[in-house]
């Protein structure tokens, strides 16, 4: 079962931009957890230099809690991908619902979009299901086919039980923090 803050089941929020307080619902799905609100507003806060106008990619868009919020804060383009039908078409409702353009909502395995992708990215959203060994494979395709340009960043959301896998030598650590149970960084391509 899948709570927010709020207790509301299967609901996020989000925090600040033009849907401030707006309410979008995400499907039941294993191993779905969205982002919480408070790592959100410390990432985006993190973000909020570059964010405005930025292309984002949300890797494993889930619930699209940073999808959403990157757009809700200025970005111009965010490609949403999740390998889940029902994710996805919830996403697309979502991209109805609230009237934006600038979403894109693909139903793909993660390593695969990456893999067969030619775009790159300002800000690319990282947080796999825990557990899914994904972000090595993830990272490393990322680097290899030169996704990001000088200062493009990269967060990565994990269980900090968990070390991080080996990081790109031009990868460079901006920030890094701890709540509950989840490390989150955030990288600057150098």
């Amino acid at each position: 079962m899948n709570k927010n803050k709020g207790g509301s089941r299967n609901q996020l929020r989000i925090i600040a931009g033009r849907w401030r307080g707006r309410k979008l619902a995400f499907p039941d799905v294993d191993g779905l957890r969205p982002t919480t609100d408070r790592v959100r507003e410390t990432l985006f806060n993190w973000l909020q230099p570059v964010v405005s106008g930025a292309h984002c990619l949300d890797l494993f868009a889930g619930s699209g809690a940073l999808g959403w919020e990157a757009l809700s804060r200025g970005a111009a383009h965010v490609t949403m991908v999740d390998h889940h039908p029902c994710v996805i078409e919830q996403l697309k409702k979502h991209v109805v619902l609230l009237g934006d353009k600038g979403a894109r909502c693909i139903q793909a395995d993660g390593l695969k979009f990456l893999n067969g992708s030619e775009k790159s990215y300002d800000i690319v959203f990282l947080d796999p299901p825990f557990q899914a060994d994904l972000l090595k494979g993830c990272i490393d395709m990322l680097y290899r086919k030169n996704y990001l340009e000088t200062g493009a960043r990269v967060y990565i959301e994990h269980d900090k039980s968990e070390a991080l896998p080996e990081i790109p030598p031009n990868w460079q650590l901006s920030r890094s923090k701890q709540a509950g149970h989840v490390g989150y960084h955030l990288f600057i391509v150098l």
